[in-house]
């Protein structure tokens, strides 16, 4: 496939076979290159894991049910190296170019896929989210985006990154082809929400935003309640000293991520970019007595959150801190921008809620996101809740 923005990992073409009916028929999709296809290597982002990795033979069993249910498999797509990053750029392959705001990064790490789905290369594209990389491109890119609970999609034929936080998630533009992702990929919901949840607003995360995104989002939020005829309560979301949750999702994620890659960087380096790099290199001197004491936080903010929600609450707030930041920034104010936007991203990812991002926000024309963060197993009623609000 021709692509001048730099979202496809440049692989000869694949037949792919698909079914020629279902849900999904006529439907382009594209895969992030953590995910195993048959007749197809994985680069994780990296290409000394791509020299090793031979063309694979079996598909990952979620995207396998996809063909199956008609999806037409376009091309693989560029990831942050080893999805380790929220930028979207890869010292390797490039940044693919943000389909909404060209001039600002795509976010990451499921970077090529959003920039797929925005640029309009495909209809539907898989990434993974660990700790926000289909939520961050979703908000960037102004398209759809989730991640589902974890454990909701098995991850057989996936990259691990961090396996308590790792999720599979996707990117639509059209409400219509996300809804029915949803319908193959996620069963029925263990918890669903009732016809008319309550709707909860994150104030204190409100409270440490722009003055430009509190607007965006109290116009937005205006919006909203009107066209489902209910009002919202403020709350606070992090329950907890938001540094606390920020160290707790650092320490487990960088100690997965050393579990998970650390005997192969030890062993062959990899030559990792800038940023990707060091965040290994941290996460390389944790250990299991360090983490242990996040562990116990994490199941402590899990019941929390649980109990605000209860089984009918749906919490909102913007799903980053900001707009997408500027290519040309230089790489401190891109760190500094993870590291704000971690904060705000941890809520779902440790307690391990669905979270679905809407393209329904603006500032000066540049695309934010609006989230939807539901109980745990309440996916397939958040996303019907997101189609009454999104169309």
């Amino acid at each position: 496939m021709s692509d001048n923005v730099f979202c496809f990992i440049p692989y000869p073409p694949v037949e792919v076979p698909h079914a020629a009916h279902g849900p999904l028929a006529g439907v382009r999709m594209a895969v992030k290159d953590i995910y195993d296809v048959a007749g197809y290597p994985s680069s994780w982002g990296n290409p000394h894991v791509l020299a090793m990795s031979g063309i694979k033979t079996r598909t990952a069993p979620a995207i396998a049910a996809l063909l199956a249910a008609g999806a037409q498999m376009v091309g693989k797509t560029v990831t942050d190296e080893l999805a380790f990053s929220m930028t979207g750029k890869n010292a390797h392959f490039g940044m693919p170019r943000n389909g909404a705001a060209p001039d600002r990064i795509p976010g990451g790490s499921s970077s090529g896929s959003a920039s797929a789905v925005a640029n309009g290369l495909c209809d539907l594209a898989i990434g993974s989210d660990t700790g926000g990389s289909v939520r961050c491109p979703a908000s960037h890119n102004g398209i759809l985006g989730i991640r589902p609970t974890h454990g909701r999609i098995a991850l057989d034929g996936c990259m691990a990154l961090a396996p308590s936080l790792d999720t599979l998630g996707w990117f639509a533009r059209d409400m219509d082809v996300f809804a029915a992702v949803a319908d193959v990929l996620l069963g029925e919901d263990s918890a669903p929400l009732p016809a008319t949840p309550r709707l909860l607003v994150a104030q204190d995360v409100l409270a440490t935003l722009d003055a430009a995104v509190g607007d965006a989002f109290a116009t937005q939020l205006a919006q909203l309640c009107t066209h489902l005829g209910v009002s919202a309560q403020p709350v606070d979301a992090w329950l907890m000293p938001p540094e606390q949750l920020y160290w707790a999702f650092r320490f487990i994620q960088g100690y997965e991520a050393w579990q998970s890659h650390g005997a192969l960087i030890a062993h062959y380096g990899l030559q990792l970019g800038p940023g990707v790099r060091e965040r290994f290199e941290w996460s390389r001197g944790i250990s299991a007595s360090d983490v242990e004491p996040h562990h116990r936080l994490r199941v402590e903010f899990s019941r929390a959150i649980d109990a605000l929600l209860g089984q009918d609450g749906v919490l909102l707030m913007p799903t980053m801190p900001q707009v997408a930041p500027l290519a040309a920034s230089d790489d401190a104010a891109h760190e500094d921008y993870r590291n704000q936007s971690i904060r705000q991203l941890c809520v779902a990812g440790l307690a391990k809620l669905p979270q679905i991002s809407l393209p329904v926000m603006a500032i000066e024309g540049v695309p934010l996101g609006l989230s939807l963060i539901g109980p745990r197993g309440s996916d397939r009623s958040l996303v019907k809740l997101a189609k009454r609000i999104y169309h």
